[in-house]
């Protein structure tokens, strides 16, 4: 069957109370380079469902994702300062789920977690997280959990490939994930280059690409993982000081929409 991705009208630079009320304001081209201006608000991008919900996602910064969806929080690698940028968790509401993909400081951290944590949220980690913070579920490349009637994770390999760069993020170590969110299937890959596990991740709509190496991809790696993934939109993050601006016309006759959104 063929899958239609329905997108709901973009809203850009909401502020970071975290209220669920949205304030739409003047939008911006969705190739356009976030600039200095937009650094006190996060931009956010709205898809439906198969059963026609909204799922939203809140650009924070650097690869910290915010998701609603039906009332329900999804925290991805919430960090809670990176540079001169700070995120203030304490104005979210709480998560009901956190996924931590790996330990490294612009991905983990406990003060972060700590404060979106409420009774009843699940952290979904890898055993050297778990370890660290003496809790959570442990996931491994492979693994599959149903979380809820709603939502469902895989973890997938994310790994370094290249010499030189894989002490970085070594093979086994940390995980991309999968999230099947009412039908919505979103590509989180962490820090990873285009390793060969990427053809296996298919019927992508939403996904998440990092480009920086020496940690992560090129951008030439990037073109290549989204054309084997073919996510319906993508969205190029933890992307540093790499310049992005030229992805989106790239894929553009690959038939891969691609936002540039604040996640240097």
């Amino acid at each position: 069957m063929k899958r239609t991705l329905i997108l709901l009208p973009l809203v850009i630079g909401m502020v970071a109370c975290g209220q669920n009320n949205t304030k739409k304001t003047e939008t911006e081209p969705d190739n356009a380079v976030p600039t200095n201006e937009t650094m006190a608000v996060y931009e956010t991008d709205t898809f439906a469902t198969q059963s026609g919900k909204a799922v939203t996602f809140h650009a924070l910064t650097h690869a910290s994702i915010r998701i609603g969806f039906d009332g329900k929080e999804i925290e991805i690698d919430p960090v809670g300062k990176m540079g001169d940028r700070v995120i203030d968790y304490a104005a979210f509401p709480k998560a009901d789920f956190l996924l931590v993909t790996h330990e490294h400081f612009d991905h983990f951290d406990t003060t972060a977690i700590a404060t979106l944590t409420k009774e009843g949220t699940q952290l979904i980690t890898n055993q050297r997280c778990a370890e660290m913070l003496g809790y959570g579920t442990v996931m491994a490349n492979g693994d599959k959990l149903d979380l809820s009637d709603w939502l469902s994770v895989e973890a997938v390999p994310a790994y370094n490939t290249t010499d030189g760069h894989l002490q970085f993020h070594p093979k086994g170590r940390d995980n991309g994930f999968v999230l099947n969110i009412d039908g919505l299937r979103v590509y989180v890959a962490g820090d990873t280059e285009d390793i060969p596990e990427m053809a296996e991740i298919k019927d992508i709509d939403v996904a998440f690409l990092p480009c920086n190496q020496p940690y992560t991809m090129t951008v030439d790696q990037l073109l290549r993982a989204a054309r084997t993934i073919r996510p319906k939109v993508l969205f190029p993050y933890h992307y540093g000081q790499t310049n992005v601006s030229g992805i989106p016309s790239l894929l553009r006759q690959d038939g891969v929409e691609v936002r540039i959104r604040h996640y240097e």
